[in-house]
């Protein structure tokens, strides 16, 4: 009886290893999620809604291709504990939700927490993380977003590895994301769990704030990722959370300001506004395809600040083909002057000889790094430019 234990105890290890799908997620996964806007206020209706805009306005060909259907959804777990849809807000079931959004050229994402419970009160995953899975995988889901509400005294890396057993288990590759907000350092551990993990506590809808429960406006976000660069990478990135772009706060050179850096960090791109009513200056900053290509070039190595005056501060971030992306952020209420040489050595990174400079915001050259980069910044503005060598261009 032992042996045959043993012997089954490898083969499930062997299938687990088998399912690693370890090809996911080689950029940055880019997409939209209901909470930012939306939070419970979720339906059937609205969801299709979202993934015709997705088509219709070019944000499914810029890249955003996941459509994550946040809290709210479910409603309870019937008499063998399948976890329920709310029959009401989507009376034809995920599986025909999930088909729809397939039939766009959409993937399907949705969220489920480690806990007995998820932050809206809705039933969590604990204790059915295998069955979940199953469920997910019979829906057709491509993308799950694991929450850490109600998680008791679980240990995060554990939970989340019961978790990701269970999808490979399961067998239908799906990207995922550990969205502990970053309390047990996931940075550290995650690499061989998820695909991508929340680096910090909630966005706020703000540029520069701090709420008391912890969540982060943009600068304080950026703040938290000077030090965890080096942990991100293809097929496991740190997460800065969604983007607050054209829910109605943020003003649009904060917008772009808050979208470079997501960018320049190798992000993930999560949207989260009503693509059904946003107007022609927010779709172009979120469809950037200029910006677009910093956050899904292939090297997928996070920025490295590399100057700070002040308010001012300068990001650098290596891509592929040996050019460079430059981030100039202007995090005060006040303008300031730029007049900076660009050629330097960062890290293991030499930026020397002849480069094209391109302002990426504008679409437009601005000579070439020979000479000093000039320029009044506005209050809560960017520039963020790519060096191209001369020669190439």
């Amino acid at each position: 009886m032992k042996k045959y234990f043993f012997l089954g105890l490898i083969f499930f290890a062997s299938s687990l290893h088998a399912q690693k799908f370890e090809n996911l997620a080689k950029t940055p996964p880019m997409g939209w999620n209901s909470w930012n806007k939306f939070e419970c206020d979720i339906n059937e209706q609205t969801i299709r809604e979202i993934a015709d805009a997705m088509v219709v306005d070019g944000m499914r060909d810029a890249g955003y291709v996941y459509l994550v259907i946040d809290d709210c959804w479910q409603i309870g777990r019937d008499s063998s504990g399948n976890i329920i849809a709310d029959p009401n807000r989507f009376p034809s079931g995920m599986k025909s939700l999930g088909d729809y959004i397939h039939s766009k050229g959409l993937k399907f994402g949705i969220y489920s927490d480690a806990g007995t419970a998820t932050c809206q009160g809705r039933p969590g995953s604990r204790g059915y993380e295998f069955q979940d899975a199953r469920t997910y995988a019979s829906w057709g889901v491509d993308y799950l977003k694991y929450d850490w509400c109600n998680h008791g005294k679980q240990n995060a890396e554990a939970s989340y590895t019961t978790m990701r057993d269970a999808l490979y288990k399961a067998g239908r590759p799906v990207v995922y994301s550990i969205c502990d907000w970053g309390v047990s350092k996931p940075w550290e551990w995650a690499a061989g769990v998820g695909h991508l993990w929340r680096s910090t506590e909630d966005i706020l809808n703000c540029f520069d704030c701090k709420n008391y429960w912890g969540g982060n406006g943009v600068v304080q976000i950026i703040d938290l990722f000077t030090d965890i660069g080096q942990y991100t990478g293809p097929c496991h990135w740190n997460d800065a959370d969604m983007l607050e772009v054209g829910n109605g706060v943020l003003t649009p050179s904060e917008e772009r300001l808050h979208m470079s850096m997501w960018a320049m960090f190798s992000s993930p791109l999560m949207a989260g506004n009503d693509l059904r009513k946003m107007d022609r200056e927010t779709l172009e900053i979120l469809t950037n395809s200029e910006v677009l290509a910093i956050d899904q070039d292939k090297l997928g190595i996070s920025a490295t600040r590399w100057m700070k005056y002040g308010d001012l501060e300068i990001w650098f971030k290596p891509l592929e083909g040996e050019t460079w992306a430059f981030c100039f952020i202007n995090r005060g209420s006040q303008p300031v002057n730029l007049d900076q040489d660009l050629k330097t050595t960062i890290k293991k990174y030499k930026v020397d000889g002849s480069y094209t400079i391109r302002d990426l915001w504008k679409h437009q050259d601005l000579g070439s790094s020979k000479d000093n980069v000039k320029m009044t910044l506005a209050p809560h503005d960017v520039l963020m430019i790519k060096l191209t060598r001369s020669s190439t261009h």
